[in-house]
């Protein structure tokens, strides 16, 4: 409950200096109160998408166990697809926007910070809270299969991108890429 009085109260001070400093339609705010208010709006925007983000996990494990369909299934299916979807928006607008090379960066960027980052910083928690020095991953099938696969494709990267497509990206490496996900989520379902 403390902590809710310091949330609480450190929200009223910065609705107070928004209110005090916040342009009245005259000119654009200093930069000295953009930064603060830019950075503290977007920790407000992280911390209600992590609260949305593990009610929508508990949901789907609750429709696993009712509908009995196993954990690695739900994540290589609808964990995966909700995932993913806002980055397959924006980079589809940024390359319709002509923008490829900046879309395919970030297809490439994401699921490094993911798997960096994420992983990290997730393993980093876990050890923390157990005080074990190491943790046994034990990695199914399915997940073995992902690693296969995504060593694929970017191999199919390479061949595409490098050396047939001489730097260029074509529209049979779209379909390629599409024909490889689907045989992942077939494989993976048998697996």
């Amino acid at each position: 409950t403390y902590i809710g009085y310091i949330f609480c109260s450190a929200a009223l001070v910065v609705g107070i200096i928004v209110m005090r400093y916040a342009p009245g339609g005259d000119g654009p705010m200093d930069l000295y109160m953009v930064v603060p208010l830019t950075l503290y709006g977007f920790a407000i925007a992280a911390t209600w998408l992590d609260s949305i983000a593990d009610k929508l996990v508990e949901l789907l494990e609750l429709f696993g166990i009712l509908l009995e369909i196993p954990s690695t299934i739900m994540g290589l299916t609808f964990l995966a697809f909700g995932n993913s979807l806002q980055d397959l928006i924006a980079n589809v607008s940024l390359s319709r926007k002509g923008l490829s090379t900046m879309a395919v960066t970030a297809c490439l960027a994401g699921p490094i910070f993911n798997l960096c980052i994420g992983l990290g910083l997730g393993f980093m928690a876990l050890l923390k809270s157990t005080g074990k020095e190491e943790i046994h991953v034990k990695f199914p099938k399915n997940i073995k299969t992902g690693f296969y696969f995504t060593l694929a494709n970017c191999v199919l990267i390479v061949i595409a991108g490098v050396f047939v497509g001489k730097g260029v990206l074509g529209r049979g490496y779209g379909y390629l890429a599409c024909g490889l996900y689907l045989a992942y989520v077939v494989t993976s379902l048998y697996v």
